[in-house]
């Protein structure tokens, strides 16, 4: 964090934009205490209210398409504005909800305007920034962590006195932010080349990425499965499930932004990353068997494995493909967002059809499963990962989580 004061003190644009992206990064967690009062408000299943992370991620995945198609015409400024308007219209409209349809529905559409704006801030933030993009980029890395950890706890504070509110506060905080770009930000240059739609499909073909992108889908079942299925297993009251999704949230930070690159430094990043695959299919696995207890803490854990995986994804990713980088994030989250949609479908009804133990013995399978894939496609991910320049993990980190 100093680094970014000691650099010179950044322009009112950078702030807002920055803090603008703490408020959509929090939106991705901020249901995540309230799910049994949703349940209970709306006299809905497990199953039907997990469907708010499924419409969200689903529609998100698809945005991976659009996103660049759309800022390479209409330029960075009016792409944010877009996407804070369409936050701000579905998330207060999420808060009227008479029923869960109603509510996945909104959900949805607050996907596709989080998806345009977090798509575009880290671009906005490193052309408009003071002491160039290393600065800019701890700065947006420092929104990411702080809104990961702060969405179930804002979540958790304003849900406990009605669901509703967390939607209606965070419809609130971005349309602050709507009027902090409009009179702070000035309008960003246009990309020189447009971005097609097919454009992250063709660079799947390349089989780095494509083995990358497989990988993480696995991953990704099972970081959403902790996510969207774990509050309902704990089974607390908003602002106890908040505390743990905070905890969560840091050790997740800390991880992906500290741990991570001293961990690829000293043993190489596919096995950082092999290793903490198979860490977090134990963890998970422990979770969905122990005592109330222990789940509260491989919760907790688990975020850290999730943190240095989120790091070591992302280089990787970007590492092996020859497409523009951009490009290659878009493609590689078009994949990997799809398996954030399927997890919160899948694993109530894995517990319908089984009981409560068995869908983190899936997600604990998935997370095996990524690593088989790592270590079948060793070589292809290897390959020009080490060309990366220093600074390039920390930047392409963001970016790829970003997209």
């Amino acid at each position: 964090m100093p680094t970014i004061f000691m650099r010179g003190a950044q322009p009112k644009a950078v702030w807002a934009t920055a803090g603008a992206s703490v408020v959509a990064f929090m939106g991705i967690g901020l249901v995540d205490p309230i799910l049994p009062s949703i349940a209970q408000g709306l006299d809905a299943t497990a199953g039907q209210v997990s469907l708010l992370f499924t419409s969200y991620f689903l529609i998100t995945a698809f945005a991976m398409l659009v996103t660049g198609f759309v800022s390479s015409r209409i330029g960075g400024r009016r792409t944010l504005l877009l996407g804070l308007a369409l936050v701000v219209v579905f998330a207060g409209l999420a808060g009227t909800s008479g029923s869960v349809a109603e509510l996945v529905g909104f959900r949805a559409g607050w996907g596709l305007g989080n998806a345009l704006f977090v798509s575009t801030a880290l671009a906005v933030i490193v052309g408009a920034a003071a002491g160039g993009s290393a600065a800019a980029v701890l700065l947006y890395e420092s929104a990411l962590g702080l809104g990961m950890a702060c969405g179930p706890l804002l979540g958790a504070l304003l849900g406990d006195a009605s669901w509703r509110y967390p939607f209606f506060g965070t419809a609130f905080l971005m349309a602050v932010g709507f009027l902090c770009i409009t009179v702070f930000l000035k309008e960003q240059p246009k990309p020189a080349r447009k971005v097609s739609v097919l454009d992250p499909l063709k660079a799947l073909g390349h089989g780095g990425l494509a083995s990358a992108a497989a990988s993480a889908f696995f991953y990704n079942y099972t970081f959403f499965t902790v996510l969207a299925f774990t509050p309902f297993v704990l089974n607390m009251t908003p602002y106890r499930s908040g505390a743990v999704f905070f905890a969560w949230g840091v050790l997740l930070a800390v991880c992906s932004v500290v741990v991570a690159p001293r961990l690829q430094e000293r043993f190489g990043s596919l096995k950082v990353l092999g290793g903490s695959l198979l860490l977090l299919a134990v963890d998970v696995l422990v979770l969905g068997y122990g005592e109330h207890a222990t789940a509260i803490v491989c919760t907790i854990l688990s975020g850290a494995f999730i943190g240095v995986n989120n790091t070591v994804y992302t280089e990787l990713a970007l590492g092996v493909s020859d497409a523009p980088r951009p490009v290659a994030s878009a493609g590689y989250n078009f994949v990997r967002w799809f398996a954030a949609a399927a997890a919160p479908f899948f694993a109530p009804k894995i517990e319908e059809w089984t009981d409560i133990h068995v869908p983190f013995v899936v997600a604990a399978a998935t997370a095996v499963l990524g690593a088989a894939v790592v270590a079948v496609r060793r070589k292809a991910l290897t390959k020009d990962v080490e060309e990366l320049e220093p600074g390039h993990a920390a930047e392409d980190s963001v970016t790829v989580f970003a997209n």
